[in-house]
Formats: C-alpha cells, sequence, structure tokens
C-alpha cells in the first residue's frame, strides 16, 4: 500500500486525493491480486472518501482528522467494500452502497447495513456538488461521481484508461455497460479527468474516440 497522493485541485480548495492499497479481488471462486485507488474528495476541514479497499489504516491516516461525510462505495465488489463497515466505525461515518448491488454487498459483509446511493443524488462537500451517476454493467449497482466544477469523474470500474470494466462475471453485461458509457459518461465534456478503482486516469476526450473500437472487441 502507498500513501496519499494529489491529484487535482480547485480554486474553492476542494482537491481530489488517492491512496492506493493492495489486495485480493475475490468472486466466482476466483481471487486476483489487485491494486486499488481510493479517492478522498474534499478541502482541508471535510471529506469523502470513495471506496473502502483491503485496508483501513492508510485511509484513515490521509483523512487526517477532517470531518467525514460518507463513504461512498463505487460498487461493491469485494476489493471495493473491504473495510467499509471500520472505516464507518472508526471514522463516524455512513456508507453508501446502490442498492443494486446488494448482492455483492451481502457476499462480503452479509446483515451489516448501509445507506442506499440514488442514480442523480447530489452530495455537498467543500463548497461544491457531487452528483451520483448510476452506470450499470461491471454490475447492476456501480456508479461514477461527477465533480463538474473540478471536472473531475470518479469512475470507479466502469471506465478505465483503455475501455470498459470487466464483465466477464456475475451480475455484469458488456452490452449493458457500454450504454451506461455512451449515454451517460462519454457525454461528459471531453476535459473531464477521469479518476479511475485502478491505475493511471485518464479523461473523456482521450476514451471518447475509441468506444466503436470497444464494441467491436467486445470488452
Amino acid at each position: 500500500m502507498t500513501a496519499a497522493s494529489g491529484q487535482g485541485t480547485s480554486e474553492t480548495g476542494l482537491r481530489v486525493d488517492r491512496v492506493v492499497t493492495h489486495g485480493t479481488f475475490a468472486l466466482d471462486g476466483g481471487e486476483w491480486e489487485v491494486d486499488n485507488n481510493i479517492w478522498l474528495i474534499g478541502d482541508d476541514d471535510e471529506v469523502i472518501v470513495v471506496d473502502a479497499a483491503h485496508t483501513a489504516a492508510p485511509v484513515i491516516d490521509a483523512v487526517g482528522g477532517r470531518t467525514v461525510r460518507g463513504i461512498i462505495c463505487t460498487h461493491a465488489h469485494n476489493d471495493h467494500v473491504t473495510v467499509a463497515p471500520e472505516l464507518s466505525e472508526k471514522l463516524d461515518a455512513p456508507v453508501f452502497v446502490h442498492p443494486g448491488d446488494q448482492m455483492l454487498w451481502d457476499q462480503t459483509h452479509p446483515g451489516v447495513g448501509h445507506e442506499d446511493l440514488a442514480d442523480g443524488e447530489l452530495f455537498d462537500i467543500a463548497g461544491t456538488q457531487l452528483q451520483v451517476i448510476n452506470t450499470p454493467g461491471h454490475s447492476p449497482g456501480s456508479c461514477c461521481l461527477y465533480l463538474p466544477e473540478a471536472k473531475v469523474l470518479v469512475s470507479g470500474d466502469t471506465l478505465f484508461a483503455g475501455g470498459p470494466g470487466a464483465t466477464g462475471r456475475s451480475f455484469s453485461d458488456f452490452d449493458t455497460i457500454i450504454d451506461s458509457i455512451r449515454e451517460k459518461v462519454l457525454t461528459l465534456p471531453g476535459e473531464t479527468e477521469v479518476y479511475t478503482g485502478h491505475g493511471d486516469a485518464t479523461s473523456i476526450g482521450a476514451e471518447a474516440p475509441h468506444l466503436a473500437e470497444w464494441i467491436a472487441r467486445g470488452y
């Protein structure tokens, strides 16, 4: 795992920091070692934590005593929610998961409650608003989080540098993720930076020209 690193800032003091943690993604009887991006959206006083992957300590260190307004999970695959209940307790903050992913949440945290995310829901943070965009395909409840003022989209596992998230496992569908990306993601301004669930950042402008290629290759 690595310490937080800055990604973007705005004139209002809003910034987006990244924490990377390492662990295991498990689904359909398979296991894969993965590095996950956890995004902290806020300013010097308050923050929203996006995803809760693998290990709580580096996230808590990156929060640094700020008020945590919520822990938003872009989807409920185990590697994105591993320590959500632990973070909720230690940071005194609610966890938000889209109800479309309840069955995935229950695989990791059966019987543990959370708040529900809704498509179009707005969160106030650091003098601006974060908008929830439900983008099913990688999973039914997958969501992206859009910060228009900062020109940032936190895409979870819906969109990466080079194409859509994986759809070859349970509860996923390629045609559905393509529809989500085409209709809800690539319609954003081209200069929008895309902060992904794994790997390097990209932009809407860099990815939009390649949609037809992704459709043709089928992944």
